[in-house]
């Protein structure tokens, strides 16, 4: 009898083992994914010499690979969000983080913003000016907050009592950006125009500029981050989409995660990332179509130009734009891409 149950037990803990091995095992098979941008705009061949495409795609190569190693060691999805989008902020190659465009006033005000999908927590800051990374900001907003969104030197203050690391304004300085605020700044006093619409002065390649990503981790979770340095030669305080939920940001795993980066105007009136993750979700179609109809059709037909990143639980990833290229890439299994221009399948 006594051999008997040892025999019994020995077996039922046999298939336990077994059991609890199979799912450890599953789980540690679930796909991640991480889909990434730096960007959209007027982006062509001949802006662009060889070096800077490669030296661009390189860190794009890189924030990728940051991204995807955190979710490959069962990270959650912000963690990989936050492990891309820093090694972007940090790249002078972006509008955001150390390569933010200047005010009107030369100066810098960044905003970022982070949404998880799991229970649709997030935060955001907007107008941030010392600390280095805002895309950690707008983590620790979402984590140590009862707030959303925070603004302007409180955010600032906020970031620092969370020990977040602060830098002189200076920091974000780029050559590039200080010639383009200049020559935006001199058509400007040309016109003698104190309210001049930057829409009337820029190149698109000068309006345009933001970094996020999208992530899908080892549990099926999904997280969602954008961080931005706004408008070249934005006055009054103005705050674009990319901090803002729904518009330039959003995430939900019952449907998807969308980052976005083009006009952002555009993009906040028209709520572009939750009404991407809602036709997904209310109306049953693939994340594919849902971007398509909103930035091929909706945004171009009233002249809103950009584009977006984004992925659903089953791994699906869209890379869409309806500008002349994006900043761009994924990594999902043995799938790596890195692109930059229009043309690139």
């Amino acid at each position: 009898m006594k051999k008997s149950i040892v025999l019994l037990a020995t077996l039922i803990g046999g298939a336990v083992m077994a059991n609890n091995e199979s799912i450890n095992q599953v789980e540690t098979n679930k796909t991640v994914a991480i889909v990434i941008h730096g960007g959209a705009g007027t982006i062509k061949r001949e802006n662009l010499s060889d070096q800077q495409e490669k030296d661009i795609k390189a860190v794009l190569q890189q924030a990728l690979d940051a991204g995807h190693q955190a979710l490959s060691e069962g990270k959650e999805a912000t963690a990989g969000v936050i492990a891309a989008i820093t090694i972007l902020e940090n790249s002078p190659f972006f509008n955001a983080g150390h390569g933010a465009v200047f005010t009107k006033h030369g100066k810098h005000e960044l905003d970022a913003s982070i949404m998880r999908g799991s229970d649709l927590n997030a935060g955001a800051v907007a107008g941030v000016s010392y600390t280095k990374n805002p895309i950690l900001a707008a983590e620790q907003v979402m984590l140590n907050s009862p707030h959303v969104m925070l603004s302007g030197s409180g955010a600032d203050t906020f970031s620092k009592l969370r020990d977040l690391e602060q830098v002189e304004n200076t920091y974000f300085d780029t050559k590039f950006r200080r010639d383009a605020w200049k020559e935006v700044d001199r058509k400007t006093k040309a016109k003698k125009a104190e309210t001049a619409s930057a829409d009337d002065i820029l190149a698109a390649e000068f309006k345009f500029g933001t970094v996020g990503a999208v992530a899908l981790d080892q549990n099926g979770h999904i997280a969602a981050g954008t961080s931005t340095g706004g408008m070249t030669y934005k006055a009054w305080g103005r705050v674009g989409d990319s901090p803002i939920i729904g518009a330039g940001t959003y995430a939900d795993d019952r449907s998807c995660g969308i980052s976005a980066t083009g006009h952002g105007e555009f993009f906040i009136r028209y709520t572009v990332a939750s009404d991407i993750c809602a036709r997904v979700r209310y109306q049953n179609k693939s994340i594919e179509k849902a971007a398509d109809e909103v930035i091929m059709q909706e945004l171009k037909g009233v002249g809103g130009d950009g584009g977006v990143i984004g992925l659903d639980p089953k791994g699906n990833i869209i890379m869409t734009f309806n500008t002349a290229g994006m900043y761009r890439g994924y990594k999902k299994g043995n799938e790596n891409v890195v692109q930059i221009f229009g043309d690139e399948k």
